[in-house]
């Protein structure tokens, strides 16, 4: 298979803790980070959790004096950060704590590395734009999905540009410490744990098909793909079924270990706009782009998809290589189906005046340094108009 030529680098620093109560661990992690006060960031809709509730009970139990911000939105906004920022100083905060999904873990990220660097989130868009270590962080991630506690950005919303910012840091972005805990995802809505699980499954397959690909991210996103697609029609039938729960788990953290050295695709180069414009969220965006976006790139990693086929069980023995990678896409096509993704962008709240705006910020994000088929503003402005 073809892969990067170049040089390239791999890293995990975040601590991985996996399996079933591993929240329990969650004070004696705090500690060994030398810390008594901590900032506790969680999804509005989690406060009453079980998982929220175990946490916080064992903070208390602990000795830990902790702090409850619970005002974050689907996608996180500077106008949240600022907010968080001044409530984690005035708590005199010595370290993190994440309970959410990639908004949430994003918040807290952006809030850490104020802590240490000040300023507005802003100042830090782009690739490795501060040099002081954030303040610790360990997320428990209440959505299979994002990646976010162990990937190397946060993303940010823009609320003056209505730009989603990324914020890239390999070694200082990823959470110290992440928490696979399958209580954490057992009360995700059904409708939530399909457009992660979706955003998980697409992580893993833009980062196989870059052309940045290597063998470690290979290795990674290969069993990712199989983890997720093996797992996801399980898990989003039944958020308590602990096997899936933690297959799609280790699958939507193991997608994001790669994608800060590979890079990403079409997909979510074309989602970042739809959520800026359209405040439709990330998972979804992506979802709904994915089976068009997949058949376009077809071209260029046919040897690619034709390894996909046989992840997702779509390739038969005695096809063509070419035969195969169709069948990649299909099957594609048929996880969304099954998990009711909806097809069309007008289906989410999407306008047709929009396209050439949404094409516009597209192309200009410049996602052809990853993508394996180079993309013009024209056909990024067909590929809206064919989802639309």
């Amino acid at each position: 298979m073809t892969m990067a030529k170049t040089g390239f680098s791999f890293s995990c620093p975040t601590k991985v803790v996996f399996g079933v109560d591993t929240h329990r661990q969650l004070p004696s992690l705090v500690k060994e980070r030398g810390a008594a006060r901590v900032f506790l960031v969680v999804d509005p809709a989690l406060v009453e959790s079980q998982i929220v509730q175990a946490i916080s009970s064992g903070l208390s139990d602990d000795g830990i004096s902790f702090e409850v911000f619970a005002e974050g939105t689907p996608d996180p906004e500077d106008v949240a950060v600022r907010l968080a920022f001044a409530r984690c100083q005035a708590h005199g905060a010595e370290a993190m704590v994440a309970i959410g999904g990639g908004s949430t873990i994003d918040l807290a990220k952006a809030v850490a590395i104020l802590m240490t660097n000040g300023g507005e989130i802003a100042d830090y868009e782009g690739i490795d734009k501060f040099e002081i270590p954030p303040l610790p962080l360990i997320a428990v991630p209440t959505t299979a999905g994002t990646g976010s506690e162990v990937s190397g950005a946060c993303v940010i919303t823009d609320t003056s540009r209505d730009v989603k910012m990324a914020i890239r840091h390999a070694t200082y972005c990823p959470a110290q410490v992440a928490i696979l805990d399958p209580l954490a995802v057992a009360s995700m809505p059904a409708h939530v744990a399909a457009y992660a699980g979706i955003d998980a499954f697409v992580h893993a397959f833009e980062s196989y098909l870059s052309k940045l690909a290597n063998p470690f991210s290979d290795a990674v996103n290969i069993h990712a793909m199989k983890l997720i697609s093996g797992s996801i029609r399980e898990f989003v039938a039944d958020r308590k079924n602990t096997q899936a729960a933690l297959d799609m788990l280790s699958g939507s953290s193991m997608a994001a270990l790669s994608f800060g050295v590979t890079g990403l695709g079409n997909v979510h180069c074309m989602a970042l706009p739809l959520g800026g414009l359209f405040h439709v969220p990330h998972g979804l965006a992506n979802a709904v782009c994915l089976p068009v976006v997949a058949e376009f790139n077809l071209s260029a990693r046919q040897e690619r998809y034709a390894h996909v086929a046989e992840i997702l069980n779509a390739g038969g023995t005695g096809q063509s290589e070419q035969t195969r990678a169709q069948g990649a896409v299909e099957a594609i096509g048929g996880i969304c189906r099954d998990l009711g993704i909806p097809e069309r962008l007008r289906d989410v709240g999407v306008t047709e005046d929009a396209l050439d705006e949404l094409a516009r910020r597209s192309y200009a994000a410049d996602y052809n340094r990853w993508n394996p088929r180079y993309t013009t503003e024209e056909e990024f402005r067909e590929l809206f108009r064919r989802i639309y």
